[in-house]
């Protein structure tokens, strides 16, 4: 399973990033332009996550996103896990919205 750290995919430009937490963490902190699909609806939601660019999976300190990157993987889908997920994003004090606005 390939994995990176919230710095690296920061800076690449444009990446896809597919925040597999619940509705209620989201609420918390999140990446304004992450797409969101919830670890236990991946699997019937499969077809709405991109095979044409890498993927980089998203959670709260990357123990879902490494279940949800390997799953990924075994379906053909370029996926790269986050290290320490939205925490480890916010602790390296890059860009993410807090609370509900």
């Amino acid at each position: 399973m390939k994995s990176t750290t919230p710095a690296a995919v920061h800076a690449v430009a444009d990446p896809h990033i597919l925040d597999v937490r619940e509705a209620g963490e989201l609420a918390q902190a999140r990446l304004e332009e992450a797409q969101h699909i919830p670890l236990g609806e991946l699997v019937a939601r499969l077809d709405e996550v991109p095979r044409d660019r890498t993927v980089y999976v998203l959670c709260h300190v990357g123990g879902r996103s490494a279940q949800a990157t390997q799953y990924l993987e075994a379906q053909g889908v370029d996926a790269v896990n986050v290290d320490g997920g939205i925490v480890a994003w916010y602790r390296a004090g890059l860009p993410l919205v807090v609370g509900e606005g």
